[in-house]
């Protein structure tokens, strides 16, 4: 290729290039195609959704049309709104579907909004009834009912056409929470289909964030259920899950941290199917999603309807002590266990030890504050004779380690650790110590301090009450906070969780200092290296608290300086000499007695005398 041709090609590659930058369009007419783009996009979504409603609405007349021959006449029309009220809860009902369309709980102020908590709302829940019939599936959510009888606390609805009739009835009990509901029909012998004598349930709803911690809240809210003649149990709560009972349901519970939503039904519902749904990306307002369908006992030929109850009230376990004596199944309807207070052992502490202190301090009339700092005294002084039972053993360890130290000088080498730690036990053994000692009373701690990890984020009495800086106990404080939501920390700084860290760590201090002089040789190296992960502790405790109650955060923190508190005590009123003196009065009163080893001993003497013998044999 000649230099002519070489030059000729740069040139139109030249002009090419000049010819598009130039007519490129201008920032200004690129934003007007990007704006025709997007008005077009949209117009198109509008054109689809139009669509898919006008095929939706043709399927529901289609609906309609073939189920002309069952109360025709009133398949169409707009519902009329009806308000039940009494002083607890007011409840509002549709005369389309005759269902419950959204319930308000007085006197529980709502953190997302002005007014009280709204526990069903209209555009977050449904509930669909249908009857199934030999020609069609008969859905009362597609009636529009006649109102034949209200008054401030009942309602009846009437569907009728040619003596054949479906009536729903409700009636709001008095100062209580509770709901009832009754189906009945007549005239419709013949139309169900044989061995159909149910009704379908199909009941649906998107919990709203009802606290001030989305995450926290999350933590406490399950789709719970309790089957007939059995326990409670509930779905996953940070997860998607899904379940289908193979026993009948006596309820099923829409639950969120401090409020329920409970369908009772008379007879126990089959064929259940459970789910509940996690929102897919961040809370918007909402928790998860809550889905449950049933079969509920409904014989339409016999003339026998069905009865059903709503709860529709706060999660408090007096309060649903009281409800559950109102259903067809007593005491033994267990709504009180909508009340989280943990696994059964910590449960029956929390139920019949923790509740009742805490409903006497409550009778008080003191601040929220003030009742868990008395309940933190009362459980401290409690659990103080085995704390004292557990310091005593640590120091008889202590003022003893001259003689272990000894120990060590006559087994120096690693592989004579079998007899020195046998030698060890001796001299625990004769001194009246117990190396176990330090931990037993501890382990008895462990389950109050448990209990009330249960017990207070799911007491009802803190949602709401401010203490300090703290507004609310049952949530996080966030006295300092700012906009950006950091990794494990989030967008605030818990004062209350910051104080129990920081008590929390003096207290694995203390302990650690008090472990180091009971350890000798390679037992006292490995307690170094322990130290640093007993210190991590109060760290990790930081990043998982921070989000939760204040109240559980303050509760801990408290107990933390009372424990720095006893344990100061119990030094200062230690004397090592006196104490060395008494175990060496008891070694020489026991000096001729005969010991029997303890189980670890003869173990440990038992492993002792087989690598003699394999080293024999070697």
């Amino acid at each position: 290729m000649d230099k002519n041709t070489v030059t000729g090609f740069i040139l139109i590659a030249l002009v090419v290039i000049g010819f598009s930058w130039y007519s490129q369009p201008s920032k200004e007419e690129l934003a007007a195609m990007a704006q025709r783009d997007s008005i077009a996009a949209v117009e198109k979504q509008k054109q689809a959704e139009a669509a898919e409603a006008q095929a939706e609405a043709q399927a529901v007349s289609a609906q309609k049309a073939d189920s002309s021959a069952l109360f025709f006449s009133q398949l169409s029309g707009e519902g009329q709104r009806v308000e039940l009220k009494n002083n607890k809860v007011k409840v509002g009902l549709s005369s389309k579907g005759a269902v419950v369309e959204d319930a308000e709980i007085i006197g529980y102020k709502s953190r997302r909004k002005d007014g009280n908590v709204v526990i069903l709302g209209k555009e977050d829940a449904s509930m669909r009834l249908t009857l199934p019939l030999k020609q069609e599936n008969l859905c009362l959510s597609d009636l529009v009912f006649n109102i034949a009888g209200q008054t401030d606390s009942t309602v009846t609805f009437v569907a009728e056409q040619e003596g054949k009739q479906l009536q729903v009835s409700y009636s709001l009990r008095p100062d209580a929470y509770m709901l009832d509901m009754n189906i009945t029909s007549q005239g419709l012998e013949g139309m169900t289909m044989p061995g159909q004598s149910v009704l379908l349930l199909d009941w649906k709803a998107t919990i709203l964030q009802q606290e001030k911690g989305a995450d926290f809240e999350n933590r406490y809210s399950s789709l719970t259920y309790k089957r007939e003649g059995k326990s409670v149990k509930h779905l996953k709560e940070t997860s998607n899950d899904s379940k289908e009972p193979e026993e009948p349901l006596e309820w099923i519970a829409f639950k969120n941290q401090f409020f329920s939503a409970v369908l009772i039904a008379d007879k126990p519902m089959t064929k259940a199917s459970l789910s509940t749904k996690q929102p897919s990306d961040k809370y918007e307002g909402w928790l998860k999603e809550y889905k449950a369908s049933a079969e509920i006992a409904f014989d339409a030929a016999a003339g026998k309807g069905s009865h059903l109850q709503m709860y529709l009230g706060p999660n408090d376990f007096h309060v649903l002590k009281a409800h559950s004596k109102m259903t067809s199944y007593g005491s033994d309807a267990d709504l009180d266990e909508l009340v989280y207070l943990g696994w059964s052992f910590f449960r029956f502490i929390n139920r019949w030890s923790i509740l009742y202190i805490f409903d006497w301090l409550k009778a008080l009339n003191l601040p929220m504050g003030i009742v868990l700092l008395l309940l933190t005294v009362i459980v401290k002084a409690l659990v103080y004779p085995t704390q004292k039972k557990s310091y005593i053993s640590s120091a008889k360890m202590r003022v003893l380690k001259p003689k272990l130290d000894e120990l060590s000088k006559q087994y120096p080498n690693p592989d004579q650790a079998m007899q020195k730690q046998q030698a060890m036990m001796q001299i625990y053994s004769q001194y009246g110590v117990s190396p176990m000692g330090g931990c037993l009373p501890m382990l008895i701690q462990m389950p109050i301090w448990l209990a009330l990890f249960n017990f207070i984020p799911n007491a009802i009495d803190l949602r709401g009450e401010s203490f300090l800086w703290a507004d609310d106990l049952s949530a996080y404080d966030d006295l300092i906070h700012w906009n950006t939501s950091l990794p494990l920390i989030g967008n605030h700084l818990s004062i209350f969780c910051v104080l129990f860290s920081a008590t929390n760590l003096i207290n694995t201090w203390i302990s650690m200092r008090q472990q180091q002089n009971q350890f000798t040789g390679e037992q006292a190296q490995q307690m170094k290296m322990m130290q640093w992960m007993m210190y991590l502790m109060p760290l990790m405790f930081f990043f998982v608290f921070n989000g939760y109650s204040s109240g559980l955060s303050y509760y801990y923190f408290i107990s933390g300086l009372i424990s720095i508190a006893t344990m100061w005590y119990l030094r200062w009123s230690t004397d090592d000499k006196k104490l060395l003196a008494s175990l060496e009065a008891y070694q020489a009163q026991h000096k001729n007695d005969p010991k029997k080893m303890s189980g670890l001993q003869a173990r440990l003497e038992a492993l002792q005398k087989m690598q003699q013998e394999q080293a024999k044999r070697r």
